[in-house]
């Protein structure tokens, strides 16, 4: 037990010198870092999600029967597609509702800014 004090002891006093701060304060600025790097899953086919919903919206005609639920399920099957293609695998359950939860997200953001009912932009023309 006495061995262990001392060990701990030493360590305290290690800590406490100039260089044993930097190093912590470096241990944790890389940690912390590291920890907001991490991006949902998501987040990484964000683009395909914003893609798949104009996509929906497009392809799933206003007088569908429950239109939103049909154009959730096209832009769903589209990101999941994209993401087996990418990954060589089905996705998880756990996945697959992280992905849920982005094209919600995702579909309410757009929604706010008006980029749903915004008609599309016309090419510019060319003149020879």
């Amino acid at each position: 037990m006495k061995i262990v004090i001392e060990i701990v002891t030493w360590l305290w006093q290690l800590l406490n010198t100039p260089a044993g701060i930097t190093f912590t304060a470096g241990l944790l600025l890389y940690l912390l870092n590291r920890l907001y790097a991490a991006k949902p899953l998501w987040q990484q086919y964000e683009g395909t999600i914003v893609s798949a919903i104009r996509t929906a919206e497009k392809l799933i005609p206003d007088d569908t029967e429950n239109r939103s639920m049909a154009r959730f399920d096209q832009a769903m099957q589209f990101v999941l597609e994209v993401f087996e293609e990418r990954n060589k695998r089905e996705p998880t359950a756990a996945e697959k509702t992280i992905l849920e939860e982005g094209i919600n997200l995702k579909h309410n953001e757009l929604s706010v800014e008006g980029a749903l009912t915004a008609p599309a932009p016309t090419p510019p023309v060319v003149e020879s």
